[in-house]
């Protein structure tokens, strides 16, 4: 969906604008997709996926094919729509997959050893029936830089989940070291910035807009998943600092060691204290004490520093969409920008 209205935005159109939203947290969230979602026409996620599937819109788009070399607009949205479905459907299919059980950590506890099996091997299938649509109905949209585009985001979102993959087997092996911030934000934006920057640059590219408006509807895409993760799409630095802001008491569930505050911390205390205050927190149990740890890092400044990032990202976002002519469709992603950098 959010394809759809990078395209949308692009071209202008009506000039009410929606409101900002008061308050913060999921009642904002679900009001800012609500009103995208009156812009664009249809409601997002499981909604359209089942509907692409359906038989429904197959006879839709074999009607709409009649059209094919004619200057008819719905054809240039029905494109946009198709293409905002794919990077669903290309999401869905990772997700999917990544949902696939390691049987080396499995315990009684977590069911018969057959059935895990079983509920591996459907992950496995189901993942590439919904990347085998994807690509389908990318090579329909008829578009070779559309299909170029899309298919670098899903290189990116393998060569990311495998970095990921990596960075956590050496966190569970004991290494504190792990990424600096530079390295963080190049495995983020593989893993969860490429498809969505690249999907809002592919909306430009098949309404036929200049390099100059799909390289900014690209920027947009890039700084908002590297400020949020929401929904079907992770956007990834909100998420690192969910347990540093949130309040409450009680033990504190675990985070990663890669997690961005940390990462903050980690820079501003030195590689040798943080070593230290590792142990410290790890020191009455075999396992890290993430309450003792929790404290550690907002004791200092890696929370407020990786805030800060997250604003810069959200700010550049709306830069980036403020270029384009207001419109709804403008409107209601610069409500999405404003969303992931409320806390």
């Amino acid at each position: 969906m959010l394809a759809a209205r990078c395209g949308a935005a692009a071209a202008g159109g009506g000039r009410r604008t929606l409101s900002l939203f008061s308050g913060s947290g999921s009642s904002s969230w679900t009001k800012v997709v609500s009103d995208a979602e009156k812009v664009v026409g249809y409601p997002t996620s499981f909604m359209s996926l089942r509907c692409l599937l359906s038989d429904e819109l197959s006879n839709v788009a074999l009607q709409a094919r009649k059209l094919v070399g004619t200057q008819h607009p719905l054809l240039h949205t029905a494109s946009q729509r198709s293409l905002a479905e794919i990077t669903e459907l290309i999401h869905t299919a990772f997700l999917v997959h990544r949902g696939i059980v390691n049987l080396k950590e499995w315990r009684l506890s977590d069911g018969p050893i057959k059935d895990m099996e079983f509920g591996n091997k459907m992950a496995v299938l189901s993942g590439d029936f919904l990347l085998a649509n994807a690509c389908t109905g990318l090579a329909q949209l008829n578009n070779t830089k559309v299909v170029e585009l899309l298919s670098s985001a899903i290189g990116d979102l393998v060569e990311g989940i495998y970095s990921e993959n990596w960075a956590q087997s050496q966190e569970d092996g004991g290494v504190t070291s792990g990424p600096d911030m530079k390295a963080w934000e190049e495995q983020t934006f593989l893993s969860h910035g490429a498809l969505l920057a690249k999907s809002c640059q592919a909306a430009l590219e098949l309404a036929q807009h200049q390099a100059a408006s799909q390289a900014l509807a690209f920027t947009y895409g890039k700084h908002l998943a590297l400020a949020h993760k929401l929904l079907m799409f992770s956007w990834q630095l909100n998420s690192d600092l969910q347990p540093f802001v949130k309040s409450g008491g009680g033990e504190s569930a675990p985070f990663s060691l890669g997690a961005a505050p940390v990462l903050f911390h980690r820079q501003a205390v030195g590689q040798e204290r943080w070593r230290q205050q590792l142990r410290q927190a790890s020191a009455a149990r075999k396992q890290v004490d993430y309450s003792k740890l929790l404290a550690v890092v907002q004791s200092e400044k890696g929370v407020s520093a990786a805030l800060d990032l997250c604003r810069y990202h959200g700010n550049k976002a709306l830069e980036a969409i403020r270029t384009f002519p207001s419109s709804e469709a403008r409107a209601a992603l610069e409500n999405i920008a404003a969303a992931v950098t409320k806390f």
